[in-house]
């Protein structure tokens, strides 16, 4: 599934998850949030082709990151093991969509940002998480 515009990622994304009858499937809900991450990096030349498949790729981490650290956007009434693998699942669902676009450096952008979190996580400082993801969003949209 292709997500059209980088306003829908969020919503593209959940149809996914929801139609991949997955242990994860009766737990997805629409979010109300914007996909402001995933519209970023949809918003610069290097997504231009495909600018709502960028945008799904980073939302798809981002609700990884949130599954793992916070209140995510698109899975409720989970357990918290699976929404460990839910997250994982959605990590590795971000990064292979982007390398199938053959976008490398956006991939390898992605897993050091997925690597510095839990880092800085483990460190007990996730006070500098969140400016890591705009950071991120921007070098993926090739600013």
């Amino acid at each position: 599934m292709s997500a059209a515009e980088p306003a829908g990622a969020l919503h593209a994304l959940a149809a996914q998850l929801r139609e991949e009858g997955t242990p994860i499937s009766p737990h997805v809900v629409e979010a109300a949030a914007r996909p402001r991450l995933g519209e970023l990096a949809a918003a610069g030349p290097r997504a231009a082709a495909t600018p709502g498949e960028y945008a799904l790729v980073v939302e798809a981490v981002r609700e990884g990151y949130l599954l793992h650290y916070g209140e995510p956007r698109l899975l409720a009434g989970h357990d918290r093991d699976l929404g460990l693998l839910a997250g994982d699942y959605l990590y590795a669902l971000g990064l292979d969509r982007l390398a199938r676009l053959g976008d490398t450096e956006a991939v390898v952008v992605l897993a050091e940002l997925i690597a510095r979190c839990a880092q800085l996580h483990a460190e007990e400082r996730a006070a500098e998480v969140e400016p890591l993801w705009t950071e991120a969003a921007y070098q993926i949209a090739g600013r």
